[in-house]
């Protein structure tokens, strides 16, 4: 079973129908702007770059649901009453483009100095100033291109979706389009979530650290990585409300089976693979259940190390590793990898022998597996 997302986004062609989706729509807002002449076009290319790093799980749960549940049959039998491959590809390209706004957002409130192996755009933006020698504030000038270049690929999502649905039957649309708004309502509320969680007090009640680092996990991630795409393609497909309920309850575990990975990946993860220097997440002082595991298997001065260290951006080597070896003697991590796969076993056992057509229902265990124990 590969643990390996890129060889299961190919298959049926869902990445280069994505990515084809994606260039078209670029394509069209170059031609749309055309009259504003050449400085928009540093945006484009922004948002060009950030969406062509995605890895397309999200887009591969949507399409490999809306087939799991019948989809490319119905679509077949009756127009309208199911989205075709086409509209599928085009949604999947709609939460790849929201997927995108979220990052340039994120980047801008967790002051990230990278994204993907590059420099996050808000540090382009303000390099480019510099460099230029423009009038004001650089940082300034990085932060609001960003902030733009954000609500500009949520235009984008929006956009893409609407010209996606529009011609499906109400009784289709309504669920899909339910489901969507709720997905980026609830992103919208976790990153604010996110945020306050950040300003809180730390470290005073585990448990209750514990608790919120989840609600912001499954608000601000799990559902919209996993949880909401699946139900979006069974929602495509014309499913009734007892599949879409079956799509949340493996979806939200998943999901946040997902979120966990990535809090491993953000402290013990390999920079040339994961794209973002070796415990950047530290120096961002991000508030995880790893973090809230290690406080409560923490000795007082571990703790104190831990309280001392976290969320100092200038964290060299030598206080990363001291960090890590924290967090790996109090067994943090061999808790967090085990409610991952608490939270990832019954979810894929479900998938597993779920009412779904093959081969979609292998496909979605192989990219469940591969979204909870990737490394990347």
């Amino acid at each position: 079973m590969s643990t390996a997302p890129a060889p299961l986004v190919d298959i049926d062609g869902v990445r280069p129908g994505v990515d084809a989706a994606l260039a078209q729509h670029v394509e069209s807002l170059r031609h749309e702007l055309g009259h504003m002449g050449s400085d928009p076009g540093l945006l484009l290319e922004s948002v060009t770059t950030m969406v062509d790093g995605g890895k397309r799980l999200r887009a591969a749960f949507c399409y490999w649901s809306w087939a799991g549940h019948g989809g490319p049959g119905l679509a077949r039998d009756r127009p309208g009453r199911a989205a075709d491959r086409a509209q599928v590809l085009r949604v999947g390209a709609a939460l790849e483009l929201f997927q995108a706004a979220a990052l340039f957002h994120d980047d801008v409130m967790d002051d990230s100095d990278t994204r993907r192996g590059r420099p996050a755009a808000h540090r382009e933006l303000e390099a480019l100033h510099r460099r230029r020698s423009w009038v004001g504030s650089s940082r300034r000038f990085g932060e609001s291109g960003a902030i733009l270049l954000g609500d500009l690929a949520l235009i984008a999502s929006e956009r893409e979706f609407t010209a996606a649905t529009d011609p499906l039957s109400h009784e289709t649309r309504l669920p899909a389009r339910t489901i969507f708004d709720r997905m980026r309502t609830e992103v919208t509320v976790g990153q604010y979530l996110d945020v306050l969680g950040q300003a809180l007090p730390w470290g005073d009640d585990v448990d209750g650290d514990e608790q919120r680092a989840r609600a912001v996990a499954r608000s601000k991630s799990a559902r919209y990585s996993v949880e909401h795409p699946l139900s979006l393609g069974a929602a495509l497909a014309g499913a009734d409300e007892g599949a879409l309920a079956r799509c949340r309850r493996v979806g939200l575990p998943l999901g946040e089976a997902f979120q966990l990975r990535d809090d491993l990946l953000g402290v013990f993860g390999d920079p040339a693979v994961t794209g973002k220097p070796a415990g950047d997440d530290l120096r961002e002082g991000k508030r995880t259940v790893l973090v809230a595991r290690t406080l409560r298997g923490a000795t007082p001065a571990q703790a104190q190390v831990v309280h001392d260290l976290l969320g100092r951006p200038d964290l060299d080597e030598d206080d990363v590793g001291r960090l890590r070896e924290i967090m790996v003697s109090t067994g943090a991590v061999d808790q967090v990898e085990d409610l991952i796969e608490q939270l990832a076993g019954p979810a894929l056992d479900t998938l597993r022998a779920g009412d779904l057509l093959d081969p979609a229902r292998q496909v979605l265990v192989d990219l469940g597996v591969a979204a909870v124990r990737r490394r990347t």
